[in-house]
């Protein structure tokens, strides 16, 4: 118990002064391994950082960032958009379910929500304006819609789970296809509410003409999921693969097919993709070190036997656990979340015949939630540099999204079949 006070105090300790989150997941354990396991060999610190990121699987993470990038510097983004509207524009609000559609097909090429909230929301955010959503909604809706992308394949944060615990990623993926559905959905209650309340007309109905013409517009964009998401769960490809192909994909049609982007974008894109790449697998190395000293000093172990303790089971764990979660997420990023606490948490879960699937997609939801929780949420600094608007506005629109989202948490915390039962009828 010692140790674990001791990595818990250093790391709040560096976090609310200020640090970096590489150094408050690094330098407890340098701490603790002086202080306890002064015998440990220096050498045996740097093969379990370059140990734990020497994977083929996490060779994923910056294929899908590059064609996040890609998409977003180009027309792809631009023409699922058209697409989206062209089928629910015209419903009453038709622009907000447009925006949801938008991210989630957007998200399911590149699995980052910033990424998304970048590439859309100067597109969008015009447009719920001048349909008649409030500004606050506008700016809540676009933030809150970029979450599904954690949730939408291929996801990172799924990734990085499957990394951690050694859950299958395809299985992850499928679960998290409807997870993300049942997100879109209750946000899409949202917008019906807000359309009703502020009396938000759609467009006018399109023509099957005009839909011929969004759905030939938007052919070589709808390649992107069809590949990726065709090829993972047809067995073609494996995530990582899926990743490397749709990069390829991504600048043939980026700067063969639409002719968007010169090689001077081309140079920029790449430039921001190694950049999120370096920081992403930074803080995966300092997070593989942490977990081997979580796993050193039986962290894990100490857990289970306070449960059982206190005689605690599944339902009283979950709570737990969703708590320490949703106050994480108010400061520390998703990825650093994750590396913290799935490793310690994780054998307590299975220990609890909690299914990993399940488990996965309640850590899922719960480092979506953090990317728009205040006061540090990550998406809402993007999209006031984006948007040009205060942060103070976009998250007073925040609110009722954050209700939403927690709605959707008890669900799949307590609805198993949630999360399990596409892995089990696709798989």
């Amino acid at each position: 118990m010692i140790l674990i006070a001791a990595i818990c105090a250093l790391a709040v300790l560096l976090l609310v002064t200020g640090f970096e989150m590489l150094l408050v997941l690094g330098l407890p354990t340098l701490v603790v391994k002086e202080g306890f396991f002064a015998a440990l060999p220096d050498a045996v610190l740097a093969q379990k950082m370059t140990g734990g990121i020497n994977q083929s699987l996490l060779l994923a993470i910056p294929f899908f960032l590059f064609a996040a990038e890609l998409m977003g510097e180009g027309q792809i983004a631009r023409r699922l958009t058209t697409l989206v509207r062209a089928f629910v524009g015209h419903l009453p609000g038709g622009m907000g379910y447009t925006t949801i559609g938008a991210a989630m097909g957007f998200g399911s090429v590149s699995g980052s929500a910033p990424a998304t909230v970048a590439a859309m929301g100067h597109i969008i955010y015009p447009e719920l304006r001048r349909t008649g959503f409030p500004e606050k909604f506008s700016l809540g809706l676009i933030v809150s819609s970029a979450e599904t992308a954690l949730l939408i394949p291929p996801s990172i944060a799924l990734i990085i789970y499957g990394w951690l615990s050694g859950t299958s990623i395809a299985s992850l993926f499928v679960a998290g296809l409807g997870v993300g559905v049942v997100l879109g959905l209750a946000f899409a209650v949202m917008v019906a509410l807000q359309a009703r309340r502020s009396g938000v007309r759609g467009d006018p109905r399109p023509s099957r003409f005009e839909l011929w013409a969004a759905i030939r517009g938007a052919g070589w964009a709808m390649g992107m999921p069809l590949i990726i998401l065709g090829g993972i769960y047809g067995g073609i490809f494996t995530p990582t693969e899926a990743a490397a192909v749709s990069c390829a994909y991504a600048i043939f049609v980026e700067c063969v097919v639409y002719r968007k982007l010169g090689f001077g974008g081309l140079v920029r894109v790449t430039e921001r993709a190694a950049i999120a790449t370096g920081v992403i697998f930074i803080l995966l190395a300092m997070g593989s070190l942490l977990s081997y000293f979580i796993t050193l000093a039986q962290i894990p172990g100490a857990i289970i036997a306070g449960f059982e303790a206190i005689e605690g089971g599944p339902i009283t764990f979950l709570i737990v656990v969703n708590v320490i979660f949703i106050i994480a997420g108010m400061f520390v990023d998703p990825n650093s979340i994750q590396l913290i606490l799935v490793p310690p948490l994780f054998p307590v879960a299975t220990a609890l015949g909690i299914d990993p699937v399940h488990f996965g997609m309640i850590v899922a939801v719960n480092v979506t939630l953090g990317m728009v929780t205040p006061p540090f949420g990550l998406d809402l600094f993007v999209a006031s540099s984006q948007l040009n608007r205060p942060v103070t506005t976009i998250i007073q629109g925040i609110w009722p999204f954050i209700l939403a989202n927690l709605v959707v948490l008890l669900l799949i915390t307590y609805v198993p079949g949630l999360s399990t039962l596409l892995p089990r009828l696709i798989l």
